[in-house]
């Protein structure tokens, strides 16, 4: 098996503290790491790294984790910038929302979906993306739900179930009759393609009692419970999700004292996962990040993407937009866009670089990880290994 040694890296961010200065990124300067196979041989200071198969010289630059993004929607067909175009121009708009990508994703082609998925995952790559999260929730059949999970689990192990993103449209007047179709006849045709569970628990989805319902049914058949909770209002989401031990409640805007006390006091079991792209699209309030991490909970950063409220694919914007208006620091956003992406997958493989790790890494055309947010909108990422092959 070929080892590949990463020498002459300016700023190395581990995101093990045992590795580096003690941080929590794990900062090692003047470093090196040694690749083996598909995973981290070694980490440490370039002087010392042990020989190898080959040599990459990272001309001084910051490498740093691959990012892990925990949370998004990339099996649809179809755009909405008419919504979008109307909405930042102030303009009432009347057409579906998700219902209008629901019916252009129910028309498509398994191709389509799936060349769509492709065309994501690669622009996601380029911008040092290497582990990603990804539902179902805009078909709302049995058949169409099974096959967007069918086809996200030929490219990531990480796939969420999310029949309960709204109400299907066929369902319009029997919300109890859908819920008995997510909890019954599509969880047993969805749920041998996913790993998760997720439900949009918000007033105008579904309600605490129909999420915990559904949740339940889940776990029963496998599946760990994720949650869309208190993105557009207060609500039960957070502690629905807490109680559940869920491995993250996802947007976390609106919260109450209780709803951050609990996430604190949750901090080892679920991940308040939050998503800046949504609140950027839509102009709404933004979530609390030093609220969240004074309080001692886990934070993760995620893109959301999906082509109604937060259409990014870019970790890096997201750092930017985390920095600038969610008042966390440089560091805590790097950290929660890699090491806290891991925590909200329960993964302990991903999200660092130290002996063992799988070999997820992004070089940085710049000296410091620090340049994400200094310098948004730049694409930064000048190269990328997946499992331990340059892939960008």
């Amino acid at each position: 098996m070929t080892t590949i040694v990463v020498t002459n890296i300016g700023s190395l961010v581990t995101n093990d503290p045992a590795l580096g200065d003690g941080s929590p990124l794990g900062l090692i300067q003047d470093a090196a790491l040694v690749i083996d196979g598909d995973r981290i041989a070694w980490v440490g200071p370039a002087q010392t790294a042990p020989a190898a198969d080959e040599t990459y010289d990272a001309d001084g630059r910051a490498v740093i984790p691959g990012f892990v993004d925990s949370h998004s929607h990339l099996l649809f067909a179809g755009d909405r910038t008419a919504e979008f175009n109307a909405r930042m121009s102030g303009r009432s708009y009347s057409a579906g929302g998700i219902r209008t990508t629901v019916a252009a994703t129910r028309a498509a082609t398994d191709a389509a979906l799936e060349a769509n998925l492709l065309r994501h995952l690669d622009e996601a790559r380029r911008q040092g993306t290497t582990t990603f999260e990804t539902k179902s929730g805009y078909g709302l059949t049995v058949a169409d739900e099974a096959r967007a999970l069918r086809i996200a689990a030929a490219h990531t192990e990480e796939v969420t179930y999310l029949g309960a993103h709204i109400v299907s449209p066929d369902y319009a007047d029997d919300p109890a009759g859908y819920v008995d179709l997510v909890t019954g006849e599509m969880l047993a045709a969805c749920a041998p393609y996913a790993r998760w569970v997720d439900v949009f628990c918000e007033e105008g989805a579904f309600d605490g009692d129909q999420a915990r319902a559904i949740l339940t049914a889940g776990a029963a058949a496998g599946l760990i419970p994720r949650v869309h909770a208190n993105q557009l209002s207060h609500g039960p989401g957070v502690q629905l999700a807490v109680e559940l031990e869920a491995a993250s409640a996802d947007h976390c805007t609106h919260l109450t004292e209780a709803d951050v006390d609990a996430l604190a006091q949750a901090a080892a079991t679920t991940v308040a996962t939050l998503l800046p792209g949504a609140e950027f699209s839509t102009r709404a309030q933004w979530p609390d990040a030093r609220r969240l991490i004074d309080a001692g909970a886990t934070v993760a950063l995620s893109t959301d993407c999906n082509p109604g409220s937060s259409y990014t694919s870019s970790m890096p914007f997201c750092i930017a937009l985390a920095v600038r208006d969610m008042r966390m620091t440089p560091d805590e956003a790097l950290w929660s866009a890699t090491a806290g992406g891991a925590r909200a997958l329960r993964r302990g493989d991903i999200g660092t670089l130290a002996p063992g790790s799988r070999a997820d890494l992004a070089l940085l055309d710049a000296p410091s990880h620090v340049h994400l947010a200094y310098r948004p909108g730049v694409p930064l990422v000048s190269a990328v290994w997946q499992k331990g092959v340059r892939t960008a």
